[in-house]
């Protein structure tokens, strides 16, 4: 978010300010989380950094955004199984990292940490909550588009549900990962695959 008037916004000084409080979130947690310090690190005024991200929450839902941009592309390489489970990993991964993030590397509380953190951010701020929906809309399409090819190309019956099918491996890693905190090996992914793929696969990719 940038209320500046009339001034062109600087990407590198955007960068720098999202990789100071990504380092800030990971290392220390939401509570470590501190404007000043991330200013401080990016080499940026506060000012600077109040017209692009209001609040803390602001900056943290920015942060957690552009973790999922870079780290969990969503590829097509024409095997379903094989993306799914790929596009699962990086989710989980990811994941994961958000909810260790400034503990311990003993601790394993399954607490959701800053992921909890962030829903209740949402809920705090409107325009907090519309980019977090936006983000998994912008992601959960480019999986629908992953899903619709598979169809297209045979891999899937037609008429195979891509929301409801992404629904499904969603609800499960997030519940898992959030939740639980049960491991997410490649072993879990690829049942959890199977197992939401059995009766979506078309009879040619059944033999």
């Amino acid at each position: 978010m940038d209320t500046s008037r009339g001034r062109p916004r600087d990407s590198d000084a955007d960068r720098r300010i999202l990789q100071a409080a990504r380092q800030a979130l990971l290392t220390a947690g939401y509570a470590g989380l501190a404007i000043d310090e991330v200013a401080r690190h990016a080499g940026v005024a506060k000012t600077t950094l109040y017209r692009r991200w209001p609040t803390k929450d602001h900056l943290a839902i920015a942060v957690y955004a552009d973790m999922l941009d870079q780290e969990v592309p969503v590829t097509d390489t024409g095997d379903v199984r094989a993306d799914l489970s790929a596009y699962l990993k990086q989710i989980a991964g990811a994941l994961d990292s958000v909810r260790r993030a400034g503990r311990p590397a003993h601790d394993t509380d399954p607490s959701a940490g800053i992921v909890a953190e962030l829903v209740a951010a949402a809920a705090r701020h409107p325009d907090v909550g519309e980019v977090m929906r936006g983000l998994y809309r912008r992601r959960i399409r480019l999986a629908v588009e992953l899903v619709e090819r598979a169809t297209e190309r045979g891999e899937l019956r037609a008429g195979t549900d891509p929301v409801l099918l992404l629904d499904q491996l969603a609800g499960a890693l997030y519940y898992r990962v959030l939740i639980t905190g049960a491991p997410v090996g490649d072993n879990y992914l690829e049942r959890l695959v199977g197992a939401a793929l059995d009766g979506a696969l078309s009879t040619k990719e059944q033999r």
